[in-house]
Order: structure tokens, then sequence, then C-alpha cells
């Protein structure tokens, strides 16, 4: 009998609304290169039009000094994405086939007052989420990601890869992903069931000599350097259905022309793929005195060091804050009845382990720094914490676990 489905997806770098986050990041980044207390909430949106491209940047930002130049910021991330013809969906070089307009002002007083005593810069929950299922592959060991999360982000991190590298050089900046796992009755990844992959092309048709032809070539190279790369080779069996370019062809143009972009309208492909819940809150563009962000980062540190302690095989953890006040107004712990203690023992540990008031969270996981344009796009979770900074929440601390542990 066929297990339990459950997918995923993800988006690459030239998605359009993978796009705006990697704009809204940027701009992030360079305002606390210029001022670490920088206060930034940044959208923006692309779309591209038969004779030109428009990207528009809206929000607040307060920082100490000049601020950045911000038209030069963006249109440097769509160049470096890919987007340096309007045939291929977007050319970001010149004002004359791409229309810039930008509406930043500064922050409001009122929420700054509340963020300079050390409060959260909004209401709202959050949440954190880890699990084992991917600790049994030698690849994904140390990621505590749900599976289907995990491979469809690495999938689209290979696309952006093969193009950028030269391996497939007809691949276009925008592409999807999506993986499906079947699960056995308790809870353990069998096998994948289906792997989709869309990609942007070059046409060739006159290469290759018709649409057949083409089709067959591209789908052998996206399996061979791709699905084949990323998806471990015990998940893969005679049934697998792999779908590559599910409607035949994803030629010119794509990305900003084919759909509008717009920051923050993919959360759940930021986060864990829909395993776990969503407070709602996007992260990109948002300074980490947001809690949107920040305490999204804390609780997923915390539930990976909960399940790595092995105190749980699987951990959500919801915080929720008021405006302008530091100490969160609730945590919870839910270990879904994979827990070796109560959710409520594990809640009293975690709060005598960890500070989650806005202020510390900020100085424990080092968020004061440029490190935000690389989360934009493959995932923020799940990922190798770098010794530049980047991915801090994803650091496993010893003594952490063994606080946990004893506590």
């Amino acid at each position: 009998m066929r297990g339990r489905l459950f997918t995923s997806e993800s988006v690459s770098s030239g998605h359009p609304d993978k796009l705006c986050d990697q704009i809204s990041d940027a701009i992030l980044d360079e305002c606390i290169k210029l001022d670490p207390n920088a206060r930034v909430a940044v959208e923006a949106f692309v779309k591209g039009m038969e004779d030109k491209s428009l990207i528009v940047l809206g929000g607040e930002v307060t920082v100490d000094g000049e601020v950045p130049d911000y038209e030069k910021i963006a249109r440097d991330v769509c160049i470096n994405v890919g987007y340096n013809s309007h045939e291929i969906g977007m050319d970001a070089r010149s004002s004359e086939v791409c229309e810039m307009k930008v509406a930043i002002t500064t922050q409001s007083p009122d929420i700054s007052d509340g963020v300079n005593i050390g409060g959260a810069g909004d209401q709202g929950m959050m949440f954190g989420y880890a699990c084992t299922e991917s600790e049994s592959f030698p690849g994904l060991i140390g990621t505590f990601m749900p599976l289907p999360t995990i491979l469809s982000q690495q999938l689209t991190r290979r696309l952006q890869e093969v193009r950028e590298k030269g391996i497939l050089p007809w691949i276009r900046p925008d592409g999807k992903s999506q993986v499906t796992i079947e699960y056995d009755e308790s809870g353990t990844a069998r096998r994948a069931s289906t792997v989709v992959l869309a990609n942007q092309h070059k046409d060739l048709i006159e290469e290759k000599g018709s649409i057949e032809e083409e089709r067959e070539y591209i789908q052998s190279e996206l399996i061979k350097h791709v699905v084949n790369y990323v998806i471990p080779d015990e998940l893969i069996d005679s049934e697998t259905k792999i779908i590559v370019n599910g409607t035949g062809r994803f030629v010119d143009p794509g990305g900003p022309y084919a759909d509008a972009g717009l920051t923050g309208r993919k959360i759940i492909v930021d986060t864990y793929g829909g395993s776990a819940p969503h407070g709602g809150g996007a992260f990109s563009g948002k300074d980490p005195t947001k809690v949107d962000r920040s305490a999204a980062y804390m609780t997923r540190w915390v539930a990976k060091h909960v399940v790595a302690s092995g105190l749980a095989d699987k951990c959500t953890i919801q915080v929720a804050y008021a405006i302008g006040r530091d100490e969160p107004v609730s945590i919870t712990v839910n270990t879904h009845s994979t827990g070796i203690i109560s959710d409520k023992e594990i809640e009293s540990r975690i709060s005598n382990v960890f500070d989650f008031t806005p202020q510390k969270i900020i100085e424990n996981l080092g968020l004061r720094n440029p490190i935000y344009l690389v989360t934009a796009s493959g995932g923020h979770f799940g990922r190798d914490p770098s010794s530049k900074g980047h991915f801090s929440w994803e650091r496993i601390i010893p003594e952490k676990m063994e606080m946990l542990r004893r506590e």
C-alpha cells in the first residue's frame, strides 16, 4: 500500500518573487554596512512589459549618515541574477528599458521609541521547527529539516549553480522545484514519489532539430546534472516520477516578463515547506529589530538544539511579542509526541537556557551584520553556517545542548 505523501516546493534566485526578496535584502545589507543600527523595512516590486520593465521600491529606512543608492543596488542585484536582456525577461542595465520608482521614507517615531528601549518592532507570533528525518542521509546530516523541504531547496540552488558555472549554459534565471516524499506508517521517509523541475531555457530547436529532441535533451541534462546530483540514490526507484518542464517548454521570456514579482510572497518556500506553521510575517528587507525575522531565526535555533540534544525527534516552537515590549508574551513547545520529557518541561528548560528578548537575540545571533542577501534565495533554514556569520541560527552549540539535557 502507498504510504503518506507530503510535498514541498522551492523557487530559484531568478524567480520574480525571489528577485524582489534579494533586492530588499541587498538594500538592508548596504544600510547595515553604513549603520549597524539602521532601521529598514523595504519592499520591491518587478514587472516586465513589451517595451520596458519596471522596478518599484517602497518602505522605511532610518540610517545614520547618507542613505545608499537604492537604484544602483536594485539594478546590480537583477544583473547579478542574470537579468541583463529584455529577451530573457528584464534588462536592468539601463533606465531606457528598465524604469525605477523609489518611495522610501523614515521609520515612524512611535515605533522607533519602542524599539530604542529594546522592545519588539511589532507584535505577532513566529514559529521555529526542527526534525530528524533528514539525518539518515549523509549529505543532509546536521540540517534537521523536513526532507521534501531541504531537497526542493537544494534543487533550486543547484539550478543556479549549473547556470552560473556554465555546466548548462542554456539555463535561464527563472526556475522552480518540487519534491514529494512517501513516508511509511512510522513517519520514516521511504522514497521520492515525484520530483518536479521547471526552468526557463534558451530556444534550442534549431540546434537540436525539433521540439521533441529539444525536450528530450533538456530533460536528460536536468535529470543528470540537477536531480541525480541532489536526490539521494536510495530515494529514487523505478516508480519515481520525474517531471521536467511539465508544459513542454519554458523558453524566453520568463522572469518578471512572465510573472510580476513582490517581496515576501514566498514565506513557505523560505521556511519549512508547509511541514510547520508560519506566523505570516515575511523576512526579506527587514532589519533584526523586526521580530518577524529575528524571532523566527531564534525559534529555529532553539528548536534545532532541542532536537540535536536528543530531547525530541520533532520540535515546533511558537513565540509571540507585543510591540515595544522586550519579553515575549508566550513561548510554546510542541514535540508532536516525540519528546522524551514533557513539552512543558522543555518549555521551562529553553526559557532557562535561551534569552528571547529582541536585544539578546540580535546579540547572540550576530544579526547587526550584512548577512542577509545570501538568505534571500534557497531557503533561510537548513543552510551551512559559514565563518562570515551567515546562518548563525543554524550553528549548534554543544554547551547549550548539554544545558538543555541537564536543566
